[in-house]
């Protein structure tokens, strides 16, 4: 079969001795699925199932080359013999489904810590890196000639585990970038100073490379184009060093990427504030320059995307990774003509980039068996379907009922509005958040795939639920807004719900109170701000929307904010308010200083908890009838939450 309208996106391309049936590329990412250094079935199961869904090649997480180099606990250290038998696994697991796959190796130089090694953090000169914040050293020419060594070991490791060949991390988080770069490469000696020094290490490491893989196996370099930092390294020079690598003959292809895995990591792994292609003119600026193939990176969500990138010339591999880790058959799909099927990424970064943040093992907010693929199996069609009524049609809700339907239960969902997404569509229409509906609108499109017969504009009460005379209840309700206790019968003090559903429209000098730490407050400020509102956003911690930071939001929502004069008080504590005149007074403490203060404002609006919305849950007891309570109904929390427990229930009952 074809590849239909991507006629670009699914013709084979030859990479050194590879072919490669499409452009698609589940390129390098963290996962922190290793386990005391080594590789895991995990790592087999997740590999794998990118692999059978049609990708064209598959490109490892990094693997460590020298025991200086340990960033974070779970992480693949290549240097250790004992990782071959782990590699064999991988590698099988995805030659099963005929696709190539290659590891990457790297250094990471100063960015990282030695919290895990207890040795010093080297790197090309002693400058300390803006978030890891520890003094590296400075590496001695033998320690340099140690660390070529390291990647050649690693690189024979790695063809003795089946690997087809080894990609160079020389871009965002790696100790050949920080040579390459004159922000962190201030030597004097024949590995600093001009370009052609401070790319030695880099062909150096090309030539003992390929010495050690030989030349059946693949050899790929994937660079920074723009670290977008002070002094950092630019375009123009990225394009010289892809001309020193191409004038080697030793390498096969040439990856890209943007930023540094640092101070400019929200560039890297962007979310839905930042366009897709952003980072496009790095591959096409570079693809002008060189013969060699050239990988083009920057949030790639659907085939349509990709296809018109390869149509412009603008790369010649696509890598697609946040949409691969939310759709395993994301290829498969485009290529047998049902791209609209495919559960196309949100780019919210919450259970990706955001669990890397928090040191846990990679997931995905929509793919509740992202993860999980060695051990979570997927739904078994049942010999005797049962009838499951699901009452409630938000993410929670509507997980439940595909999972039900792919197990062959007969499944019903009522939802009381017009229109199913629950809260999801209220957080989706605000400015820049309008993916994040993705969640649903593909959670819905699955439900109709399946054969789940969906009826909107239905209350599911009790009388419903006796007419129906189903087998399970799944009870999918949501929550409600539920007022702080300080803002008595206060009018002009609503909640986030009202602004977003259009019951309140404040007007005039606008305080929002931020109690969740996250994108509500931050998100509304930013509608009222459109709207012509003077908007303070405060709260009781120490930063506004401090959870934005995990998901790399951080830093466009303070850019944002900066251009619509919204401004934003933390250590601040709500104890009171009262109507005055036209306007809300709020009392406020001050916690650190015990400083009491008053604020006054002509509308206070309230991004607080929530409570659930759970008055069915009593009534249903009344019934022998098994009822599965899961998301905000059983407690209020995020989307990620309602998905995994909207998939447990589609299991179980």
């Amino acid at each position: 079969m074809t590849g239909g309208r991507y006629r670009y996106l699914f013709s084979p391309l030859r990479l050194g001795p590879l072919t490669l049936r499409n452009r698609v590329v589940f390129a390098a990412h963290l996962t922190n699925y290793a386990e005391d250094g080594l590789p895991s079935e995990q790592h087999a199961a997740y590999y794998a199932a990118r692999a059978a869904g049609g990708a064209g090649l598959i490109i490892t997480e990094e693997h460590s080359t020298h025991p200086t180099d340990w960033p974070y606990e779970k992480l693949i250290h290549g240097f250790n013999p004992s990782v071959v038998p782990g590699y064999r696994r991988i590698t099988e697991a995805v030659h099963a489904h005929d696709v190539p796959i290659l590891a990457q190796l790297n250094h990471n130089g100063g960015q990282a810590s030695s919290m895990y090694s207890r040795l010093p953090v080297w790197a090309p000169s002693a400058v300390a890196d803006p978030l890891f914040r520890e003094v590296p050293k400075a590496v001695t020419s033998d320690e340099i000639a140690e660390i070529v060594r390291g990647y050649a070991t690693v690189a024979e490791h790695c063809i003795s585990g089946g690997f087809d060949g080894v990609e160079l991390q020389c871009s965002h988080s790696s100790i050949v970038r920080g040579f390459l770069s004159p922000a962190t490469n201030i030597r004097t000696d024949a590995y600093g100073g001009s370009l052609a020094n401070r790319a030695r290490i880099l062909l150096e490491i090309v030539g003992a490379v390929r010495e050690a893989i030989g030349p059946r196996a693949a050899l790929g370099v994937r660079i920074c184009g723009d670290e977008l930092i002070e002094h950092g390294t630019t375009i123009d020079e990225a394009v010289e060093v892809a001309k020193l690598v191409e004038r080697t003959g030793k390498v096969d292809y040439l990856n890209t990427s943007i930023g540094v895995a640092t101070a400019t990591l929200f560039m890297i792994e962007a979310s839905m504030h930042i366009p897709p292609g952003y980072a496009m003119f790095i591959p096409s600026t570079i693809r002008e320059n060189v013969r060699l193939p050239v990988v083009g990176v920057g949030r790639f969500k659907d085939p349509v995307q990709a296809e018109r990138a390869l149509a412009d010339g603008q790369c010649d591999l696509i890598g697609v990774v946040r949409g691969q880790i939310a759709d395993p058959d994301f290829a498969a799909k485009a290529r047998a003509g049902h791209a609209t099927d495919i559960r196309t990424c949100l780019s919210c970064n919450q259970e990706c980039v955001g669990r890397m943040g928090l040191n846990r093992w990679l997931g995905c907010i929509e793919n509740p068996r992202t993860g999980k693929e060695s051990s979570l199996p997927l739904p078994v069609p049942t010999q005797r379907p049962k009838r499951v009524l699901v009452i409630g049609g938000g993410p929670a809700g509507l997980q439940a009922a595909s999972t039900a339907a792919q197990s062959g239960q007969l499944v019903t969902l009522v939802e009381r509005a017009e229109r199913t997404g629950g809260q999801v569509a209220l957080a989706a229409s605000v400015p820049s958040r309008a993916e994040f509906l993705d969640i649903t609108r593909n959670l819905l499109a699955e439900c109709q795939r399946y054969g789940v017969r969906i009826r909107t504009g239905v209350v599911g009460d009790l009388d419903l639920v006796r007419a129906e005379k189903p087998d399970a209840v799944v009870l999918a309700t949501g929550a409600i807004a539920d007022r702080p206790w300080w803002a008595g019968d206060i009018p002009k003090v609503v909640d986030i719900r009202d602004v977003l559903t259009g019951a309140a429209s404040p007007q005039g000098t606008v305080v929002l109170v931020d109690d969740l730490g996250f994108h509500q407050a931050t998100s509304v400020a930013e509608l009222l701000a459109d709207r012509g509102c003077t908007v303070r956003v405060i709260t009781s911690g120490m930063v506004v929307g401090q959870d934005l930071g995990i998901t790399l939001d951080m830093e466009t929502w303070q850019i944002r904010a900066d251009a619509k004069e919204i401004a934003q008080d933390t250590d601040l504590v709500v104890l009171g308010a009262e109507s005055a005149g036209e306007q809300v007074v709020l009392q406020i403490l001050r916690h650190t200083t015990g400083e009491a203060t008053e604020l006054a404002a002509d509308w206070v609006v309230c991004a607080t908890h929530p409570r659930p919305c759970d008055e069915l849950v009593a009534e249903l007891a009344t019934l022998d009838v098994p009822v599965h309570r899961i998301g905000d109904c059983l407690t209020p929390r995020r989307a990620h939450a309602a998905v995994v427990e909207g998939h447990r229930a589609g299991v179980a009952v």
